[in-house]
């Protein structure tokens, strides 16, 4: 059987069940999207499972999403995944080429493709800016744009966390934009409408519609995000318990049914911690030696072109002022590209050519890596 037609059955068959869980699990209503012919489908990027809750609304529709690199390393699951969608690669930390003629051959084929803008799941509920070359591609492509938002998503899976808060979460078709509309705009007025559709900021949601998000672990793994205590200036104390965020030096807060900071000073909610942090982190405004943080049981891995990694090094990542140091590998942080993290806690970058993956064995906030450099 043709691969593409193998894809439509499965998916024909796996729709209802697969809608059934996904509804009862994280209370997931969504739109169904109609639309002839095929689309480039944009929604923002909010959780883990966004792929699968945006073909939610796409029980007619075949569509392939671009995915993460590391979801080809993940041996059976990988091969499964690979059997049941065919999942375009997206190499981080590489020429997005090879991602955009395999979205322009399902495209010009007929099919539809899933892409995320963004290039990275939100770490603060905030939508980011989407990548510049997006426009330019859905005007290439000739297939019309469907533009979609995830709503309260983030409150009930944040990317931080394996936990799920069980509140509501919605998916809305924002607008269906046809070929013809898009060959009279220029590549950056697509971009623009595109931002402004699927822009979404969990707070303001909040704000306006507050939602319980129903758990006795809403701290769970934000300590994968947040490094810096507002009391003590220190880096790496901070742990999670239960619905609170503790720190060594006495610091704690709770974390309310509302995904809210109790007391709401310093900060209200995790965007403005996250933002308080980025700003210390970038100005070095944190206490310090020589090493200006550090995490043990880091894996090293050097990754090749067909999915696989070579593990180089095992034991403590030291960052200094001009470099990241792990065992006998020093990389200079003028010479690092392409920092991304996937998933909570794998740091990835190209150095010379090379592709490399910084793997935790515990949680641990890879991210402050990403924005001291």
């Amino acid at each position: 059987m043709n691969i593409y037609r193998r894809h439509k059955l499965l998916w024909a068959i796996l729709y209802w069940p697969v809608s059934l869980f996904v509804h009862i699990k994280f209370k997931f209503k969504c739109d169904q999207l109609k639309a002839d012919g095929p689309c480039i489908i944009i929604p923002n990027h909010v959780t883990p499972l966004d792929p699968l809750l945006v073909a939610m609304s796409l029980r007619k529709k075949q569509a392939y999403f671009v995915a993460s690199e590391h979801l080809f390393r993940l041996g059976f699951v990988s091969k499964l995944l690979d059997h049941i969608a065919a999942p375009i690669a997206r190499r981080k930390g590489s020429t997005a080429m090879d991602t955009v003629k395999s979205c322009l051959k399902h495209l010009k084929a007929g099919r539809s493709v899933i892409l995320f803008a963004e290039g990275s799941t939100t770490w603060d509920g905030v939508t980011d800016k989407i990548l510049p070359a997006t426009g330019k591609l859905v005007k290439t492509s000739g297939a019309s744009l469907v533009t979609y938002r995830l709503e309260g998503c983030y409150p009930s899976y944040p990317r931080w966390s394996r936990k799920v808060r069980r509140g509501q979460m919605y998916g809305r078709i924002v607008r269906i934009y046809s070929p013809e509309e898009l060959k009279a705009m220029k590549p950056d007025e697509i971009n623009a409408a595109i931002s402004a559709d699927i822009y979404e900021d969990a707070w303001q949601r909040q704000a306006l519609s507050p939602t319980e998000y129903k758990s006795r672990v809403r701290a769970e793994g934000i300590d994968t995000v947040l490094c810096l205590c507002p009391k003590c200036n220190k880096i790496g104390t901070l742990s999670a318990r239960g619905n609170d965020i503790v720190c060594s030096c006495g610091f704690e807060v709770h974390i309310d049914g509302k995904m809210l900071f109790s007391p709401s000073e310093p900060f209200k909610n995790i965007a403005e911690w996250i933002h308080w942090q980025d700003e210390r982190l970038r100005n070095g405004d944190f206490e310090h030696g020589e090493t200006l943080f550090s995490d043990g049981d880091i894996h090293l891995k050097k990754l090749s072109y067909d999915h696989s990694g070579e593990e180089l090094e095992y034991g403590e990542l030291k960052l200094m002022k001009d470099r990241l140091v792990i065992g006998e590998h020093s990389f200079v942080l003028s010479e690092l590209r392409n920092f991304s993290i996937v998933q909570r806690t794998r740091l990835l970058f190209t150095y010379h050519d090379e592709y490399y993956e910084l793997i935790s064995d515990k949680p641990a906030c890879m991210r402050k890596y990403i924005v001291f450099s």
